[in-house]
């Protein structure tokens, strides 16, 4: 069974304060539990939520983030023909889609290639970890490594996608990220930025195939009872204020901490977050690995209502140099629990009839460099990179653009981060041009300022 923990400082009784009302923070950006839980009152009197329509109000994304850059020659943009210190150490297969071939490490994905779409061409042009992360993940260009400031500029995919489209469900977040969101490199611009820091996600902070996975604060601590929660309450809410962001109301507000106990109190989070109710059969198909146990833990949150899930799967940063891995012995770490997992969670949303409404994106920063290193690592390579989409109401069974022999850069259909997010915004229902917000200096600025869904999933 799930075990839940709770932590903070006490009032005279020993009740935590912050046991009904922290959920999951970071520590940085941490996501209180009623702030989540508040934007649905909101979602109501909010104009931007009307951008999405009836046919993608239920639809959700599962991001399988590559922090650090997975090699694209290693996975799904192969060049067996090329020479050897460019084809690196792996050959390429077959898949079930004639002319398509996957790197060898990728069995799984080869049987269903059917089912995905690969983006082989996505540039930005940066070797830089931190502008290439702010770019996946945002849209936007972002700082350099060495500037003295990293801050996030622009809104995360899931922090807009909380914002305009709020959770499928009530009772459930519409944003988290299992495990958590540290490790790899400079994996920092998941956040609000400035739309409000009620749309960061909620962090489970635990890996699911440790046998102490716990997630905190949704449930009351040991031997707090529910009928003492609720004597409680009143005395509670003094002690925790929301954010200023949005809060218009004492209705609007008291509404948000009612259903903020009613999801302490209420099984539906509860349940959705303990993976140990699926069938073992079923959690060894994802493989037991952080990176099995985490998509499937991402079907479990996107069937129970999450509308955004990021799971972070780390690291990717292969360089063979500085105590890291060469590239061989990182792809046989990292690709083939991806492969497995990937897989497993496609077949697995397929079969639960899912797979329509979930758009399921694999991707990092950036791809590494088409020639292997002196040291048998590959480095940053921003030129040409690929992305991986699976989704039911998309046109699968496709590889999309074509980089050079040597996977040096695009030479058909080149494609840029802001092409990327829009396809999935197009998926959300989110008019990414029209979505406007003021930003810190109070400038209006729109989710994205160019990039189009990419047509050749859109039959």
């Amino acid at each position: 069974m799930i075990r839940i923990t709770g932590h903070g400082s006490r009032d005279c009784d020993g009740v935590t304060r912050r046991s009904f009302l922290q959920a999951g923070a970071l520590g940085v950006g941490g996501l209180l539990l009623p702030d989540f839980l508040r934007l649905q009152a909101a979602q109501a009197a909010d104009p931007q939520s009307a951008l999405h329509n009836q046919h993608s109000r239920e639809t959700a994304v599962i991001l399988l983030w590559c922090s650090g850059g997975p090699g694209h020659m290693e996975t799904w943009d192969p060049k067996p023909d090329a020479p050897s210190e460019w084809r690196g150490p792996f050959g390429a297969i077959p898949t079930n889609v004639d002319g398509i071939r996957f790197g060898e490490l990728l069995p799984e994905q080869a049987k269903i290639a059917d089912k995905l779409a690969v983006v082989r061409t996505v540039h930005h042009g940066t070797g830089d970890h931190t502008k290439g992360n702010h770019w996946m993940l945002t849209g936007w260009e972002g700082p350099n490594f060495n500037d003295a400031v990293l801050d996030q500029r622009n809104p995360a995919m899931g922090s807009a996608a909380a914002r305009l489209r709020g959770p499928n469900q009530p009772g459930m977040p519409p944003y988290v990220a299992v495990p958590h969101l540290r490790g790899g490199t400079d994996n920092f611009f998941h956040y609000h930025a400035y739309v409000g820091a009620t749309y960061n996600p909620f962090v489970a902070n635990s890996d699911p195939n440790d046998p102490k996975y716990a997630v905190r604060d949704l449930s009351p601590a040991p031997g707090l009872t529910f009928q003492r929660l609720q004597g409680r309450q009143a005395f509670l809410e003094k002690f925790d204020r929301f954010r200023a962001e949005g809060e218009t109301t004492v209705a609007e507000r008291d509404g948000a901490y009612q259903r903020a106990f009613e999801m302490l109190t209420g099984p539906q989070a509860r349940t959705a977050f303990d993976i140990s109710r699926e069938p073992d059969a079923v959690r060894d198909r994802y493989g037991r690995h952080t990176f099995g146990q985490s998509a499937l833990l991402a079907r479990r949150l996107v069937e129970s209502g999450v509308t955004f899930v990021t799971v972070n799967c780390v690291p990717w940063d292969h360089h063979g140099t500085f105590d890291r891995y060469k590239t061989e012995e990182g792809a046989k770490l990292l690709i083939p629990p991806l492969d497995r997992a990937l897989a497993a969670l496609v077949r697995d949303l397929i079969d639960r009839g899912l797979f329509e409404r979930t758009l399921v994106v694999a991707m990092g920063e950036f791809g590494r460099t088409p020639k292997m290193n002196r040291d048998g690592g590959r480095d940053h390579w921003g030129d040409t990179f690929s992305v991986l989409m699976a989704n039911g109401r998309m046109k699968m069974g496709q590889a999309v653009g074509v980089s050079n022999a040597r996977g040096e850069y695009p030479v058909e259909r080149p494609f840029t981060p802001q092409d990327v997010l829009a396809t999935v915004y197009r998926h959300l229902g989110i008019d990414p041009h029209a979505a406007t917000f003021v930003n810190r200096t109070g400038r209006p600025i729109t989710l994205l300022d160019g990039g189009e869904p990419i047509r050749e999933l859109f039959g």
